[in-house]
């Protein structure tokens, strides 16, 4: 029998290869049609504080460095494609308006139920350029999670 030898090399590059595969299925999950409400966080207001409009992140994220809070806006995920619970806490989102074609990048702060997005308000405004989706209450999006 012939015995093979793995190479220190060889076993970098099939670490690096393995989690290079990871990344592109995290950042390759993506959904169409989803519908996407407004909520009112008021982060300015609240100084950016997810304890104090009671994210359900703010177990794992409430702490972590204002600048990383203020980076985007934020929003609840209840998506039909990515992680749930904790494991979507901090992620981030590409959020496209399907009839305007608007998009924004959206960290990921909270929990709903209406099985798509609930985009704080400034979040929801900035890609409802034409208020259609104010006028209904609603709008449709795509998602696609991408790397903050």
């Amino acid at each position: 029998m012939m015995e093979k030898k793995v190479t220190w090399s060889a076993a970098v590059v099939a670490v690096f290869l393995a989690i290079s595969c990871m990344a592109v299925l995290t950042t390759a999950q993506s959904a169409s049609n989803i519908r996407a409400t407004y909520h009112y966080y008021y982060p300015q207001q609240n100084n950016w504080n997810l304890r104090a409009v009671s994210a359900y992140c703010s177990t794992w994220d409430a702490d972590k460095p204002l600048s990383w809070r203020k980076q985007y806006d934020w929003t609840a995920f209840c998506g039909p494609v990515g992680p749930r619970g904790q494991a979507s806490c901090g992620r981030c989102l590409r959020v496209t308006n399907t009839r305007t074609g608007n998009s924004i990048t959206v960290r990921i702060v909270d929990q709903c139920a209406n099985g798509g997005l609930d985009l704080d308000w400034n979040a929801f405004k900035a890609i409802d350029t034409d208020g259609n989706g104010y006028q209904m209450g609603h709008m449709t999006v795509s998602y696609s999670f991408v790397n903050c």
